[in-house]
């Protein structure tokens, strides 16, 4: 969860923050009504309305695995069962209060490369102080969380097919209009 998730999906411009570096040394809470661990191979199948934690990073699905290799690396593959979503939110470094959130009936993440991964009705949005600035929906959303660029794909498995439906992004206007003009009389005095 190194630099996860999706921490400035949208637009892979100059300038745009990066997930709370911080979060990458931050232990990681797996709360769940069930757990299988592999101690050997550092596997831990979970599943019961999954909340993990990390750092600023949150994230609930309804199960899943967690991978954590010798080097400290962790690759997560988290799922919601039909009709409900993964969600995940993170605050981004920067300047303001920006944050990255989304949902996926999937999303995988693997923390070695810092790939994000979010498969089937996937959305992702970004906010600063409380406006939203950004937004992306597909059915396939891959995030280079090292590079921050971004791939929107018409279908779940990542491929772009014909007919195979449509991607959406919504840039909100950095600019604002100029204020209104002062009536006359309505002046303080």
């Amino acid at each position: 969860m190194k630099r996860f998730v999706l921490s400035s999906l949208l637009l892979a411009a100059a300038g745009q923050a990066a997930a709370e570096k911080a979060d990458a040394y931050r232990p990681t809470r797996i709360v769940c009504r069930a757990c299988d661990a592999d101690s050997l191979t550092g596997t831990f199948t979970v599943a019961g309305g999954v909340e993990l934690t990390r750092g600023t990073l949150k994230i609930e699905a309804d199960g899943g695995r967690v991978e954590d290799s010798a080097q400290g690396y962790q690759r997560l593959l988290l799922e919601a069962l039909p009709g409900r979503k993964v969600r995940f939110r993170q605050k981004a470094d920067g300047p303001g209060e920006r944050w990255m959130e989304g949902e996926a009936d999937r999303v995988e993440y693997d923390d070695r490369t810092g790939m994000v991964k979010l498969f089937s009705k996937a959305k992702v949005r970004r906010s600063l102080d409380g406006f939203q600035t950004e937004e992306a929906e597909g059915e396939y959303i891959s995030y280079d969380s090292r590079t921050e660029e971004f791939t929107l794909r018409n279908t779940s498995t990542g491929e772009d097919r014909p007919g195979g439906g449509r991607n959406t992004i919504i840039l909100q206007s950095k600019r604002r209009p100029p204020p209104a003009p002062a009536v006359a009389g309505t002046e303080a005095r």
